[in-house]
């Protein structure tokens, strides 16, 4: 990549340290695949759930419902430490160095999140209500407070409330933006890698048990089948608008750089694959920058764009989040108070940013936006992490095949504004598939 002054910058230095969707592996280039992953680990503690709730006598199944409570509640005290750890350092990275480049593609990338998610909300109200009808299963019931009680409960205050976690966290990503590189930034960093490190190894592996000990739950109070009805429902509606949002995205990508948007939607079918398979947009950048290329997309923008959407461009991810929100707060009851609905998106946007690169990541960082702006109880993100993780690659490939269309956008507007090489190559292939 040609370096140009003050507006492009070195997309190593650009790209946060964290990848932004949920990842089975740390880096790109060092996959580690598991044999059994989250997905069917998760997937199994369902179908568990719902054939051993049937049978299961009532003491063993406290001992679940224990368990749930205990997780329940470091989940709880967790989620501020989540958000300020994540936050913070994501927000002073972003801004340290930023030229004219970075500032358009954050704006564009945070713009299309926005979109999509308030396209995904627009959708669930007009059709959810009328699609679950008939599914309402009235408030989850959390298995600690039904028959099956657990036998002791545990509760662990959060240092602060997650508000106040927020807002401290924009007060300081900010403020670390406008002073030297020093101690401070260096501690949040820090902190950073001991909250993923949390992550990686304490919640994450627990959370088929915790997800079996919800869903045994439900089996016992007899909201299982309604409850699956309504995931099929939405997953089904999910799929359909990603795939509206991919023709919305590269019809505008199109006519940026006066192309056919569906020739240039295909060649990104290497990318959209690899992300299917590996449920990360990190992985995926080596493949996804060169079928960028190949629409035409300078080798200087597509080298800075792709690694930094890649963090920051979560359309698929918050479309997915935003659906399965309200189709919860529609089987439970909730009231579906519209400008909060609105500012739950726009807050999205941002606290996605700071999504860790582990599986079930993204949805662990957007936890606390769910119980401070939507009154989401502990059932109710429960399931929102099942629901999350069950069509999680379906939202990495959304994201990571956007980021081609954001590039070709890039290409249109830094056309006579900044300096470099920005000749379109001829990319044959794709490697790495």
């Amino acid at each position: 990549m040609t370096s140009t002054p003050d507006d492009v910058v070195d997309p190593a230095a650009a790209q946060p340290a964290h990848p932004a969707d949920p990842a089975p592996e740390a880096a790109p280039g060092a996959p580690r695949c598991s044999r059994f992953g989250l997905l069917p680990r998760i997937l199994v503690a369902i179908v568990l759930a719902v054939l051993l709730g049937l049978v299961m006598p009532e003491p063993i199944a406290r001992v679940f419902t224990t368990f749930n409570g205990v997780f329940s509640a470091f989940l709880g005290f967790l989620i501020p430490l989540i958000i300020v750890g994540l936050v913070t350092p994501a927000i002073a990275e972003l801004g340290r160095g930023a030229g004219k480049l970075l500032a358009a593609t954050t704006g564009i990338a945070y713009l299309s999140t926005a979109l999509c998610g308030l396209l995904a909300l627009g959708v669930s109200l007009a059709l959810l209500p009328r699609m679950l009808e008939g599914a309402a299963v009235g408030a989850l019931e959390n298995p600690e407070d039904s028959a099956i009680a657990p036998y002791f409960a545990l509760e662990i205050p959060p240092v602060f409330g997650v508000m106040t976690a927020l807002v401290l966290s924009f007060c300081l990503g900010i403020g670390l933006t406008l002073v030297r590189r020093g101690a401070l930034q260096e501690s949040f960093e820090q902190l950073r890698a001991i909250i993923v490190r949390i992550i990686e190894a304490i919640i994450v592996p627990l959370l088929p048990l915790y997800i079996f000990g919800m869903f045994l739950g439900l089996t016992l109070n007899g909201q299982i089948w309604a409850v699956i009805g309504t995931f099929l429902v939405v997953i089904v509606l999910v799929l359909v608008m990603t795939a509206v949002v991919l023709l919305a995205q590269y019809g505008i990508a199109g006519a940026a750089l006066g192309r056919n948007p569906l020739r240039m939607l295909g060649r990104m079918l290497p990318a959209y694959m690899t992300a299917l398979g590996t449920s990360s947009s990190a992985a995926t950048i080596p493949v996804t920058a060169e079928c960028t290329k190949r629409n035409g997309v300078p080798d200087a923008i597509a080298d800075f764009v792709i690694p930094l959407c890649a963090t920051i461009h979560l359309s698929g991810s918050t479309l997915k989040i935003t659906t399965f929100a309200v189709a919860i707060m529609v089987v439970t009851g909730m009231p579906l108070d519209v400008p909060a609905l609105i500012g739950f998106v726009l807050m999205l946007g941002v606290v996605m940013i700071a999504a860790p690169g582990v599986p079930g990541g993204a949805i662990m960082a957007a936890a606390g936006v769910l119980t401070s702006l939507l009154g989401f109880d502990e059932a109710a993100v429960g399931l929102m992490i099942a629901a999350y993780i069950a069509i999680d690659s379906f939202g990495t490939a959304t994201n990571v095949t956007g980021d081609g269309a954001i590039a070709a956008v890039m290409t249109r507007l830094s056309r006579g504004r900044v300096e470099g090489d920005l000749t379109a190559r001829e990319h044959e292939h794709v490697h790495g598939v």
